[in-house]
């Protein structure tokens, strides 16, 4: 309940108040939603399961943002950011559709 309140609340004033995205931080914007959405998603294939631990999942949100941002970062600055953010963008969309396919499995008893 509180993190749907929390939700609900973040979407809110995000609407309110608009905020800009500075643009050396925009090529990193895609990556930290898809880093975080990996990371929802294994959060509720873990409740599903009854292993939910909301400090792992916390660990499990923060890192996956960070690393990924620093990956693509690191990419930047050798010259090959495109394919790194691709690499990204792929590996974490796999880890993504394997989640939903066992929350889906869960949920259908399929």
């Amino acid at each position: 309940m509180i993190a749907a309140l929390g939700l609900l609340v973040g979407i809110a004033l995000g609407l309110v108040f608009q905020p800009d995205v500075p643009l050396g931080l925009e090529p990193y914007l895609p990556i930290a939603v898809v880093a975080a959405l990996d990371a929802v998603f294994g959060g509720l294939r873990a409740y599903l399961d009854g292993i939910f631990d909301d400090k792992v999942f916390v660990v499990s949100f923060v890192s996956n943002v960070v690393i990924a941002a620093a990956i693509v970062y690191l990419g930047d600055k050798l010259g090959v950011g495109g394919q790194l953010s691709t690499g990204v963008i792929v590996v974490l969309g796999i880890r993504i559709f394997s989640n939903v396919a066992a929350i889906r499995r869960h949920l259908f008893h399929a």
